[in-house]
């Protein structure tokens, strides 16, 4: 799979060959640190949306490598206030960039965006379409806890219908040889679209709206928030608002050594109470966000790929 110079818009994009190139590389620079110096390169950070994580993550790994980054925060903080194009925006700032990432509120931006330029474009989410460096961040935390993917009983639960995070992340997964569990309620399934996709792979897929029956059997738990900001009426988002609490009572029941992911930002999906157990996993998920955008940066821009 080639990295050097390319967009990462999709997970749609990427064999599971080029998935494990992505983790071996970023285990490669947490074990023995950065390969290249990109120094003089300027990556530019494109947030149309809230984001702590992502857009800090990216930052973080841009200047661990030497380079430098210049960002917009918001729509009212750019031309596009004015009445500015996203494709003139990003034309714009590609004469002052070597690379941009974007986030953007409507589905298929970065896509569209990549189109316009000729640098290299990583999507940072686009709306409830896709996530792919959160995915891949998501696969090296599963990767490094448990040594493997294939063969693991994974569980996704809580909003499947609007999680870009939960769109990425099932599309490789079901490329492995895993047995799949979507748990959501049935107002928050995952969208017909992406479920005919990932059933002609190779994994087995199992739908559900209950935690309860499946906590003993499964070897990973990746809990999502029910995004308010995503329903259109208030009054839907009342009816599923709460639908999962995950605490220490039903953890009691699951296997010794599972593991609790979450993409954040919480709200009231996971107690706190449940911080401290060896099962939580999803401040170390949060961390290794820095390591994988190291590796997609060095692969991308400073064209290295591990032999």
């Amino acid at each position: 799979m080639k990295f050097s110079g390319s967009d990462v818009i999709s997970m749609q994009e990427f064999s599971k060959e080029g998935v494990f190139e992505v983790l071996s590389h970023a285990q490669r620079i947490k074990e023995e640190g950065p390969r290249v110096d990109l120094s003089g390169l300027v990556l530019a950070n494109l947030f149309f949306e809230p984001s702590t994580r992502t857009k800090l993550s990216f930052e973080t790994a841009m200047k661990r490598l030497g380079g430098e980054v210049i960002s917009i925060d918001s729509v009212r903080a750019s031309s596009i206030k004015k009445g500015e194009t996203l494709a003139d925006t990003v034309r714009v700032i590609e004469g002052y960039a070597d690379g941009l990432v974007l986030r953007h509120p409507k589905e298929g931006a970065a896509k569209m965006a990549a189109r316009f330029v000729d640098c290299p474009v990583i999507n940072a989410g686009d709306g409830s379409n896709e996530h792919p460096t959160q995915t891949l961040t998501d696969l090296y935390t599963i990767w490094r806890e448990k040594g493997r993917i294939d063969g693991l009983n994974i569980a996704v639960m809580g909003d499947l219908k609007y999680g870009r995070t939960v769109h990425s992340l099932v599309i490789p997964l079901s490329m492995f040889d895993v047995n799949l569990f979507l748990i959501s309620p049935p107002q928050l399934e995952i969208r017909s679209e992406i479920l005919n996709d990932i059933k002609r792979n190779k994994a087995d897929i199992h739908k559900s709206s209950f935690i309860e029956s499946l906590i003993g059997d499964i070897d990973i738990l990746y809990a999502t928030r029910i995004q308010e900001e995503r329903f259109a009426d208030p009054n839907e988002y009342e009816k599923v608002s709460g639908s999962y609490k995950i605490d220490k009572k039903l953890l009691n029941g699951a296997k010794k050594d599972l593991i609790l992911m979450h993409p954040l930002p919480r709200v009231d999906e996971i107690n706190p109470e449940v911080d401290q157990l060896d099962a939580a996993c999803y401040f170390e998920q949060s961390a290794n966000g820095v390591t994988i955008r190291m590796a997609l940066l060095e692969m991308i821009l400073g064209g290295v790929l591990d032999e």
